[in-house]
């Protein structure tokens, strides 16, 4: 009965798919870890809509549900899924009174979180959740997948992944890496007594901030938002630069698809990361696509959309025989 069902649901997304639905979208809330949890639902609204489709949660990195998560969110509803898109603890409309902190074990149980919400959608085939990771999410995303029944399987789009090797090589080496972890724990005490210590994430003539003229993030009609806060909190250092986003390779248990480009952000990351996997690995590259190309360029967005579906498509058919 379940395999009919499942295939029933398929065929829905198969035809959805040549077709792009239309989409609604619904503000939710979720608990995790006491705190409270806001994002974006996004539900096809075609003629069977009544039928309990795949479910994905799209999550991305130091950024909100109106930014890139939302929009990939928006494009695997018009690809037949149900997609939830929404903002980590400390960030964006959800609670938390630490606030713009790049925290990858608070970020991976808010994404563990939100596969259990989803799960009591009655929109949602409880047993076909996805996982999608853009950026540096990426490594959370997986490890929220790694092990848990939830999942059906992960999808990873320009994947910032990096280990030591990697992170030395991108902020200064050992001793650019120690000054910022020196930086991260002076933050931490300040925290601790009441006086947080945070930047602004992204400017085009501010050259402290996080992301110094950088594309995307500071420009007005495509990531500087009105929602976006645009801050980073200092603490953020340490818990970030000693994550080891690769080794998540090892871990993963579920069929994944990555989608990168060699002109992207850290692709040796990718391609260690998946030197590390025993499971089923599905990669498309792109050519001279950049990271920010990624995240709202829409013939590039739309292709990294494409791939996704027709992996999540092919895992759950395959499960189901």
């Amino acid at each position: 009965m379940k395999q009919f069902a499942l295939a029933a649901i398929l065929a829905t997304v198969a035809a959805t798919t040549v077709s792009a639905a239309e989409v609604t979208s619904r503000k939710v809330t979720f608990p995790s870890n006491g705190e409270t949890i806001v994002g974006t639902l996004y539900v096809p609204s075609d003629k069977a809509a009544d039928t309990r489709r795949p479910g994905i949660i799209v999550a991305a990195w130091t950024s909100i549900k109106e930014q890139m998560s939302g929009l990939y969110a928006k494009e695997m509803a018009e690809r037949g899924f149900v997609a939830l898109a929404f903002d980590y603890r400390g960030w964006g409309e959800s609670s938390g009174t630490i606030r713009f902190k790049e925290d990858p074990a608070m970020k991976t149980a808010d994404i563990i979180a939100a596969a259990d919400f989803l799960s009591t959608l009655s929109e949602v085939d409880p047993d076909a959740i996805n996982g999608l990771g853009i950026c540096a999410s990426a490594g959370y995303m997986a490890d929220a997948v790694s092990g848990n029944p939830r999942f059906r399987s992960l999808s990873l789009v320009a994947p910032w992944l990096h280990n030591r090797a990697i992170v030395e090589q991108v902020y200064g080496g050992a001793e650019g890496v120690a000054k910022l972890i020196a930086v991260s724990r002076s933050a931490e005490r300040a925290e601790e007594t009441g006086s947080p210590r945070v930047i602004i994430a992204a400017s085009a003539t501010d050259e402290s901030s996080l992301m110094y003229q950088i594309p995307y993030y500071t420009e007005a009609d495509r990531g500087l938002v009105p929602q976006y806060d645009n801050k980073f909190n200092l603490g953020s250092w340490e818990p970030w630069l000693t994550y080891d986003s690769v080794a998540t390779g090892s871990r993963v248990d579920k069929p994944v698809l990555l989608v990168h480009s060699e002109a992207a952000a850290v692709p040796e990351g990718a391609h260690a990361f998946l030197g590390l996997l025993k499971v089923d690995a599905t990669t498309r590259w792109f050519e001279a696509v950049t990271q920010f190309d990624f995240y709202d360029r829409q013939q590039h967005v739309d292709a990294a959309a494409d791939a996704v579906a027709e992996h999540i498509e092919k895992v759950l058919r395959r499960q189901s025989n």
